[in-house]
């Protein structure tokens, strides 16, 4: 190494650097201040913005034990965990209780057979459940409608031709979909839990209309669906007990499903992305530390040249 900066120093690549200019100072200068400005700027905005965050936070504390509604607890769901998928065989039930209990009010309109495949159904379960449905198809080659099976490509039926005829069924109140009512509803599956097993005799003080019910859990405590779930009001093809908990619990689950359909796969990939991350870690270590190191701590010697 002495040797080639001596080679460099005869050929004159080595010079001295010459000192700075006035107006190359000023320049200096003038740049150093403006990202101090530029910093104090940027911390600025931040401290404004988390204290904009922090006040919205507080309102919404404030607006919510300000509420009439009980707040619904949190269940120990099975898929609560980092790395804990859905339990299927709950998906399956759950849909049973969804056929068999919810479909006569609410829709789905954006869930098809064909979703239920390899989830909790094979593909000719999945079939056999679509073919029980009727579909209006057509035209025809002669222009005509006509009825047919349904197909995996098909999404559940709608219990009402359309929103004015599901209002005059149900008093007035519009049944929501339940494609997406975890995702749509706070407290998600546990909303869901506590509104379907939390109905109650309306205490003293409480005024409910004709065709309205008592529900802790719902805003004001008035809701219009009645309550659907009992113990043993149907019963599960693989013979698990009925009860009106076991009931919310499974069509909770299903409506997670629903609402999160890549719930599985999303956890699956954050493994994969773990993986991948703690690997590509090790190798930035070992290159740091085997690599880089030498360069870091090599010294530069120069020698000049002797007259």
């Amino acid at each position: 190494m002495a040797a080639t900066l001596r080679r460099f120093n005869g050929l004159r690549l080595l010079k001295s650097t010459p000192a700075l200019n006035l107006q190359q100072a000023k320049n200096l200068s003038s740049a150093s201040s403006w990202a101090s400005n530029n910093k104090k700027l940027i911390g600025a905005i931040g401290a404004v913005t988390g204290g904009v965050g922090a006040l919205l936070f507080a309102l919404e504390q404030s607006v919510e034990a300000s509420g009439s509604e009980v707040h619904a607890p949190a269940q120990p769901w099975s898929h609560r965990g980092l790395f804990s998928s859905l339990d299927h065989q709950s998906i399956r039930r759950g849909y049973e209780v969804y056929k068999q209990v919810c479909s006569a009010c609410h829709s789905m309109q954006y869930i098809a057979y064909r979703n239920l495949v390899g989830v909790s159904h094979t593909e000719e379960q999945a079939k056999a459940e679509a073919e029980q449905i009727t579909v209006r198809d057509g035209p025809d080659d002669t222009g005509n409608y006509f009825d047919r099976p349904g197909k995996l490509s098909d999404y559940f039926p709608s219990p009402y031709p359309n929103e004015e005829a599901a209002r005059a069924a149900n008093n007035g109140a519009y049944p929501p979909d339940l494609s997406y009512i975890v995702s749509a509803r706070k407290g998600g599956e546990d909303y869901i839990f506590s509104l379907l097993t939390g109905y109650h005799d309306a205490p003293a003080g409480v005024v409910l209309r004709e065709g309205q019910y008592f529900n802790p859990y719902f805003p004001g405590g008035a809701i219009s669906m009645a309550q659907v779930l009992y113990n043993e009001v149907i019963e599960y093809e693989d013979g698990t007990p009925p009860t009106q908990s076991q009931l919310a619990k499974d069509v909770a689950t299903f409506l997670k499903w629903t609402s999160e359909p890549e719930h599985d796969e999303r956890k699956q990939l954050l493994i994969k992305v773990i993986g991948i991350l703690g690997f590509l870690t090790a190798i930035s270590y070992y290159i740091k530390r085997h690599k880089w190191s030498a360069l870091k701590s090599r010294k530069i010697v120069f020698v000049p040249k002797e007259k």
